[in-house]
């Protein structure tokens, strides 16, 4: 589906149509005439997981820190992240990262075609603080460790092989990975105050074994154009990889990463700001800023992880905020598609659809405990729009 720019004429909560005015580009986001108001309406009241969703919705748990997965001898990783989906013959397995150092590492659930779980397991272990990620098209999970000179490491979703480590892909504090099969290259975010945006070029499209890795090259203003330069040494040492390529594009705070259509969306949590890189025309702009909210009341605070469905929406996890999974659509309106009641101290991670985007797989990191040993593992399903 083509997408065009978020937000420039957008009203928070309601269709920029419906006001005629710009928005972004120096502009102010004006109020919204129905706040909260998005294209699945209104958030009802909290159900027995204390979740907010809207009319037709209903939640259950898949999983707990600590404890065994429904149906199998499995015990479920701490501090769930980020996580994908895959397809399994009639049913599909949800992936998820374990955000702690040391160990770390990743696990999956397999679903039947029904939705039943039929298994449970660890896919990659013995890595450190295993935050975001992605998924290649070749059905690999692509796991990031949120350290200083981490790695990326490529794993089984299914359970079959050992995982990988992809050294040609970078160290440093990775975040995100987003697959553009197009370009045939890999997108990558980096949590740091001062952090860069990469691409890397497989030698080989499906094999990340080698190829090279380049950073994002462009001007300090929050729209314009870029280019790709190659980064020296991807080792990252003794000079970090961000500090290697003069003129590198600074991001405070790199997050979640998704491509689709010929752009690349990705998060930054300390501004709080979506950035939105037109890869046809090489240029880039602001898509999304919070501080730009007249008033306050923003519906999306603590960007985080993003994802997308086959309607062209973004669905993106508030690691804070208010606890919320925001959806902005095509049409430019920005609205909590779900709220988490009584777990102020935790975030949101891992959002992903089942392949044939009926149910939303989520997590709390650190549940109602406050504790990377609280996380709680959910489903969403409902009428999503195809």
């Amino acid at each position: 589906m083509e997408r065009r720019s978020f937000l420039r004429g957008a009203v928070i909560g309601t269709s920029a149509a419906a006001f005629g005015g710009t928005l972004m580009r120096g502009a102010a986001y004006a109020a919204p005439a129905q706040p909260g108001a998005g294209p699945y309406g209104a958030l009802g009241a909290a159900d027995a997981n204390g979740i907010l969703l809207p009319s037709g919705f209903s939640s259950r748990v898949i999983a707990r820190s600590g404890q065994t997965v429904s149906g199998t001898s499995y015990t479920w990783h701490n501090a769930p992240d980020g996580g994908a989906c895959y397809a399994n013959g009639s049913g599909w397995i949800y992936v998820s990262n374990s955000e702690i150092n040391p160990s770390g590492g990743a696990s999956a659930v397999k679903f039947s075609s029904t939705g039943a779980i039929t298994g449970a397991y660890r896919i990659l272990s013995n890595t450190r603080q295993n935050c975001a990620g992605g998924k290649t098209p070749w059905n690999t999970w692509l796991s990031c460790e949120e350290v200083s000179l981490g790695y990326v490491y490529e794993a089984d979703p299914y359970g079959v092989n050992a995982a990988v480590r992809r050294d040609a892909m970078g160290r440093f504090k990775h975040e995100a990975a987003a697959a553009d099969p197009v370009r045939q290259v890999i997108y990558l975010t980096e949590d740091e105050t001062s952090g860069c945006f990469y691409r890397f070029i497989p030698s080989t499209w499906g094999n990340l074994s080698s190829g090279t890795l380049q950073v994002m090259v462009a001007g300090t203003a929050t729209s314009g154009s870029f280019t790709w330069q190659n980064v020296p040494d991807p080792d990252g040492s003794p000079t970090a990889t961000r500090s290697q390529v003069s003129g590198s594009k600074k991001f405070n705070g790199g997050e979640g990463c998704h491509y689709a259509n010929d752009t690349v969306w990705f998060t930054t949590k300390g501004d709080n700001r979506l950035w939105q890189l037109n890869l046809a025309s090489n240029t880039y702009e602001l898509a999304y800023d919070d501080s730009l909210v007249v008033g306050g009341g923003a519906p999306l605070t603590g960007v985080d992880n993003v994802t997308g469905s086959s309607s062209g929406d973004l669905f993106i996890a508030e690691d804070g905020g208010n606890m919320e999974i925001c959806i902005i659509t095509p049409d430019d309106v920005v609205a909590p598609f779900l709220r988490i009641n009584g777990q102020s101290s935790s975030e949101i991670t891992g959002p992903a659809f089942s392949p044939d985007g009926s149910r939303l797989y989520f997590s709390s990191q650190r549940g109602t405990s406050g504790s990377s040993s609280g996380g709680i593992t959910y489903e969403v399903t409902g009428p999503f729009r195809a």
